[in-house]
């Protein structure tokens, strides 16, 4: 089975030197880079499967790799990043990064997170009408969310909230992708309309609401449908 490539955009020799073997022990090939003008060109020319990308490059910001990348790949990137600021991880998420990762951080969830986003990168034979979350099942073809076997009525918005989050399972959603999908661009800005759906689709859906197991809170940033 071939290797699947991951490209390590990082200008920090020792998290190179960290990176490279964990990587590979984990089976996979490792291409890296300490610039975002060599991360560009070997993201156009390496086909990576992946890209796990630090912000803080010392010719030019990561946000602009990713802005670059999306604009011919659709390939994962994870933002690895010491910059803590919360609208810099909106930022990242908002041009097209599909995880981000503090720094300092452990291998194994890196791993964890690399996988998820390799197994939402894989092409779907055919869209599926049905996922299941744990006990939640979302059946698109009649626009039914079940608990436990039981229907679940749910508004128009906190259906359509539950089917975007759906679509980009495992992935955070910001706040503001989020109230532009489904409250259109009049209330990009009303986080609390959000705040007020997620909180009413916990109550709903999760078997405790205080502590929900998929409807997961990305703290000021957005927010999570895990399996």
């Amino acid at each position: 089975m071939m290797q699947q490539r991951i490209l390590v955009v990082d200008d920090e020799p020792q998290i190179q030197r960290f990176l490279r073997p964990a990587l590979s022990a984990a089976g996979f090939e490792v291409e890296t880079a300490a610039t975002a003008a060599e991360a560009r060109r070997l993201a156009a020319t390496r086909a990576p499967a992946l890209i796990v990308l630090d912000l803080g490059l010392p010719d030019g910001d990561g946000k602009d790799v990713i802005e670059t990348v999306r604009a011919f790949s659709a390939v994962p990137i994870i933002v690895l990043s010491a910059r803590d600021q919360e609208v810099e991880k909106i930022a990242a998420l908002d041009l097209g990064a599909n995880d981000y990762v503090e720094k300092p951080f452990g291998i194994g969830e890196l791993l964890a997170r690399i996988r998820v986003a390799l197994r939402q990168a894989e092409p779907a034979e055919s869209g599926p009408s049905e996922r299941r979350f744990g006990n939640i099942l979302l059946d698109l073809d009649h626009r039914h969310v079940l608990v436990d076997g039981a229907e679940v009525h749910l508004t128009p918005k906190e259906f359509d909230l539950f089917v975007l989050l759906a679509a980009n399972a495992n992935k955070v959603v910001t706040h503001h992708h989020a109230l532009m999908q489904v409250w259109g661009p009049a209330h990009r800005d009303d986080v609390q309309y959000l705040r007020v759906v997620i909180a009413q689709l916990r109550a709903k859906l999760e078997t405790d609401p205080k502590a929900p197991r998929h409807l997961l809170n990305e703290a000021g940033v957005g927010y999570r449908l895990v399996d």
